[in-house]
């Protein structure tokens, strides 16, 4: 083999692609450093950008196993504002009035609105003491004749949206019958409140009521 085959057959061999890139960089030179750039990122890149497939060196491939984390659950939705039970209409929430006062305020309309879908609904309670009840701040004089006439405002409001006058009855307490500390506000607070006892009721139309 002479010189010249040899220099033949060194050229005709593929060249690497680092040195193709290279070499396209240089051609576009002409064209901007930014032109030149892009060429040798083309160049690199572009295997991949046809869909090539890059293995690494020692790379082996990665299973993917197991189902992804299920969605969270929903929240909880919120408490009945009106619940019955056995003996009690049970309210969620307070009945406001203004301060030291038997008005009921507007906020409170809709709430006690639903005390009285919530009568015509269970047909089998026949009648409801209504009671007030007040915590240990004033007199027990004055607690006692607020209660009362609290009481007896939210039984003029039933009266005025539909229940009949004979199966209600409305009386205070004062702070005679306590739920929590007096000597706390928050305590206090959940004292002043007004409270729906089932007197009377007919067990036989509660179960057809329970059926439906």
């Amino acid at each position: 083999m002479n010189e010249f085959d040899d220099k033949r057959d060194v050229t005709s061999r593929p060249s690497p692609r680092w040195l193709v890139a290279r070499r396209s960089a240089r051609r576009a030179t002409g064209l901007g450093p930014w032109v030149a750039a892009a060429a040798l990122t083309a160049v690199g890149l572009g295997p991949i950008a046809c869909g090539g497939v890059t293995t690494f060196e020692g790379g082996k491939a990665l299973a993917v196993v197991g189902r992804p984390p299920a969605p969270p659950p929903p929240p909880a939705p919120p408490p009945e504002r009106v619940v019955v039970t056995d003996d009690k209409i049970i309210i969620n929430e307070k009945i406001q009035f203004e301060y030291d006062q038997a008005t009921i305020r507007s906020e409170s309309h809709s709430l006690l609105d639903e005390v009285v879908s919530t009568i015509k609904k269970h047909t089998h309670i026949k009648k409801i003491a209504i009671e007030g009840h007040a915590s240990a701040e004033g007199s027990d004089d004055h607690n006692l004749k607020l209660s009362d006439r609290r009481a007896k405002a939210v039984m003029k409001y039933l009266v005025d949206h539909g229940i009949a006058a004979g199966m209600l009855t409305a009386k205070g307490f004062g702070k005679s019958k306590p739920i929590a500390d007096n000597d706390t506000p928050e305590g206090r607070e959940k004292n002043r409140r007004v409270e729906f006892n089932i007197v009377e009721q007919d067990t036989a139309q509660k179960t057809a009521d329970a059926g439906k």
